[in-house]
């Protein structure tokens, strides 16, 4: 069975691009993008194949 690592980041508006190219190189995968518990932010959900 295929096991999972999850992590959450916050993502600033100018940068948005940059920040998950860079999560995407370390093997993550976007999952899902809200608004922060703040109202004035973004946090991004990631995952990718535990062991990566």
């Amino acid at each position: 069975m295929q096991k999972w690592e999850y992590a959450t980041a916050p993502i600033m508006i100018h940068a948005t691009k940059q920040i998950l190219d860079n999560w995407g190189e370390d093997g993550w995968e976007l999952v899902q993008v809200v608004q922060g518990p703040q109202g004035d932010n973004l946090v991004a959900y990631f995952k990718r194949p535990k062991g990566a």
